[in-house]
């Protein structure tokens, strides 16, 4: 089976500059929960690397996360797919940790709960650091337009941009357009 990493917040759901606090703030992308559903159908395993720094700045409890990813894989698996796992930072980016994107610990943690590698694997995101991390750990990054998409589509445009060739790096409108673009190359 195929490794594939999503991002969280703008890729799998509308994000919020107000932080997603709670299952009621929760709202998916149109045709994100069947573009995962459809990818794990396909023999991808699914894992989702998110920063959570709403935990760390306690505007959400650990319950209230787990609530919005447990109706996240439920929704999935209604679609006959699977996630098999979560991966979250819950630090602030001053804490300096390991498992904070860009930093690789989300990624070396898929690697060894599920025992795939994540080398050659699609990192799915919609953030410079999602993009970072996934060269940094020698995935294939990709980009979506959704959430932070059109503000990090600018960014890989600098000549300053940390990225090994930035303009080789797919985008696409969203989650649904990537997954149809990897299933059908």
């Amino acid at each position: 089976m195929a490794l594939l990493i999503l991002d969280r917040d703008g890729v799998i759901n509308q994000d919020s500059d107000q932080y997603i606090r709670c299952l009621a703030d929760w709202t998916p992308i149109p045709g994100s929960i069947e573009a995962i559903a459809e990818l794990s159908r396909a023999g991808y395993r699914i894992a989702i690397a998110t920063n959570q720094s709403g935990l760390g700045r306690g505007y959400f409890s650990r319950e209230d996360m787990e609530e919005i990813h447990t109706r996240l894989c439920q929704m999935v698996e209604g679609q006959g797919g699977r996630i098999d796992g979560i991966f979250y930072c819950p630090h602030l980016p001053e804490e300096g940790c390991n498992c904070r994107k860009p930093a690789t610990g989300l990624v070396e943690a898929i690697e060894a709960q599920l025992g795939e590698s994540p080398i050659g694997a699609w990192f799915i995101g919609d953030s410079l650091k999602d993009l970072q991390v996934a060269q940094r750990c020698q995935c294939r990054p990709a980009l979506v337009r959704s959430g932070k998409g059109e503000n990090t589509l600018a960014q890989l445009q600098s000549p300053d941009v940390d990225l090994s060739n930035p303009l080789d790096i797919p985008v696409y409108p969203d989650l649904a357009g990537a997954a149809r673009a990897i299933l059908h190359t």
